[in-house]
């Protein structure tokens, strides 16, 4: 594969970009901006809530990974529904790594979900998630193109730290009653993205976590003493519904261990960071 097509060039998007960069691959991006997220990369600017703005993206014999969000209401991924109804045919990539999240699986409180687990969202935005995995799945199908699903847990990075939240005193859930969360740093996430493009069969799903689990109250406190800030207060979740944002809550209120094996096996990664603590060291 000698092309990457990057779409949604964020953060994530442009680690995975500047890898492949460096492999010697041409790559493309495309998001909002006008403007490119890195020299050396053709970038298209578009909107993937505009259908007319998506003819022409250098689709064809690319590999593509998709990294764009869903948009903020609803249960579908209109987004990719639109990103999908604009490859024309003959334009087809040759195949396609879709960024899904681990929220598909719903809440399941101290209990292990592999990825045989049925994914039964809970959360607008996780349902958005599954809608757009089984659209890309099915339009590859019927297109004859792999597909291939990363369902990513939390993405944390030093540019990607809850400093907002921390300087603004927002508080957390008491550790007594704060579920287990999983975490995956971006570094080893782009690198993963590489490795599904290059190495995932089609059809497979693959659970994306770096496997050291542990709540997101802990998660908290442990950027706060990394970045020298006070450590968040703890309120009950009686008090955190009256406190914190809808979003925040819906964080608090899932918990699940995310079991990574099988992408450690199959797609040959070892971890950089294999958790929070050596990640936050770095």
């Amino acid at each position: 594969m000698e092309h990457l097509l990057v779409i949604g060039c964020g953060a994530i998007g442009r680690r995975v970009a500047s890898l492949a960069l460096k492999r010697g691959l041409k790559v493309s991006t495309f998001n909002r901006n006008e403007v490119a997220p890195l020299e050396g990369v053709t970038h298209c600017a578009g909107n993937l809530d505009e259908p007319q703005t998506l003819a022409g993206l250098p689709t064809r014999g690319a590999g593509v990974i998709y990294l764009a969000p869903p948009p903020g209401g609803g249960i579908e991924d209109t987004r990719m529904r639109n990103f999908l109804a604009g490859i024309g045919d003959g334009s087809e990539p040759t195949k396609i790594v879709y960024i899904s999240t681990s929220g598909v699986y719903g809440d399941h409180g101290s209990d292990v979900v592999t990825e045989e687990t049925e994914a039964v969202p809970q959360t607008a935005r996780g349902k958005r998630r599954l809608h757009a995995e089984r659209i890309v799945q099915q339009w590859g199908l019927e297109h004859g193109v792999p597909v291939v699903v990363l369902r990513v847990t939390g993405i944390y990075a030093p540019d990607r730290l809850p400093v907002s939240q921390l300087t603004t005193g927002q508080p957390v859930l008491r550790e007594e009653e704060s579920l287990p969360s999983n975490r995956i740093h971006a570094d080893d996430l782009s690198r993963i993205c590489l490795a599904a493009l290059d190495r995932g069969p089609d059809g497979a799903i693959y659970n994306v976590s770096d496997g050291a689990p542990s709540s997101m109250t802990a998660y908290f406190n442990a950027a706060a003493d990394k970045l020298g800030l006070p450590r968040p207060r703890q309120v009950t979740m009686e008090e955190a519904r009256k406190v914190m944002t809808p979003l925040m809550i819906s964080y608090f209120s899932e918990g699940r261990i995310v079991d990574s094996g099988k992408m450690l096996r199959e797609l040959g990664i070892t971890l950089l960071y294999p958790n929070l603590e050596a990640g936050l060291k770095d």
